[in-house]
């Protein structure tokens, strides 16, 4: 099921440990995506902590909110590019997107294979997808403090079968949230530093938090070179009648 909007923007906005848990996420977000110039954007479920890097010099961005989480206002202070919207019917043209972000979607949905078939039909070609999900390993799902304790957490195997079987290639992953889910002093204070340390260890470890890219698979077009081998050039026939 999916969280309110009202728990996460409560948790994001105005919690201590969520905004070390955006922090700690969309930097490593934005060390693997640097920039999206001329790009379009879009983010599905709850991803809008971590889209204001991307404000300024992407062409477009859009905020896709799931109905049964409901939607809020964002960016504050700037024009909204939040909408409302079906899970598995996104108000997007295909093929348009270029750079997509998920989090607090897949995880949650009833109908995952629905929502990652529109996360396929509206990437556009040599587009990629950031599928942020809770880590099975990781402290932070098991912690119902924090949204990440919510839904399906995942292995790294189960996300990225998953994402082959619809037509996705993973290509890159990383971790993050090292620090543990409490709110305590002294595990705010050394988060930074948890970060710091978790970043050179492998992903299986105890990164509370999984990031996978993908890329989509476009199958081959019809009537390739095999069907053209098939019927060779009439130039190479002999003639009939030699001129």
């Amino acid at each position: 099921m999916h969280l309110d909007v009202q728990d996460l923007r409560e948790f994001y906005y105005r919690s201590a440990l969520g905004r070390a848990a955006q922090a700690a996420v969309r930097s490593r977000l934005t060390a693997l995506w640097p920039e999206a110039k001329g790009m379009s954007v879009a983010g599905f479920g709850f991803a809008v902590p971590l889209l204001r890097p991307y404000l300024r010099e992407s062409r477009r961005i859009v905020a896709l909110m799931p109905a049964p989480q409901g939607v809020m206002p964002w960016p504050a202070g700037l024009p909204n590019v939040s909408v409302l919207c079906e899970e598995t019917l996104w108000p997007l043209e295909t093929g348009h997107v270029d750079r997509l972000v998920v989090m607090h979607g897949l995880e949650t949905s009833e109908r995952p294979s629905a929502v990652l078939d529109e996360a396929y039909r509206t990437l556009g070609p040599g587009g990629r997808a950031m599928f942020i999900v809770p880590h099975r390993a990781g402290l932070w799902s098991r912690s119902d403090a924090t949204p990440f304790g919510y839904g399906r957490p995942y292995s790294l195997g189960q996300l990225e079968a998953q994402l082959a079987a619809h037509d996705f290639v993973p290509e890159r992953h990383a971790a993050a949230l090292f620090q543990p889910p409490s709110a305590r002093r002294f595990w705010m204070r050394s988060g930074p530093m948890w970060e710091r340390m978790g970043r050179k260890l492998h992903t299986v470890f105890a990164g509370g938090v999984l990031l996978v890219e993908a890329a989509k698979r476009t199958p081959a077009r019809p009537g390739g070179l095999a069907d053209r081998v098939r019927e060779p050039a009439g130039v190479l026939a002999p003639e009939a009648k030699p001129a």
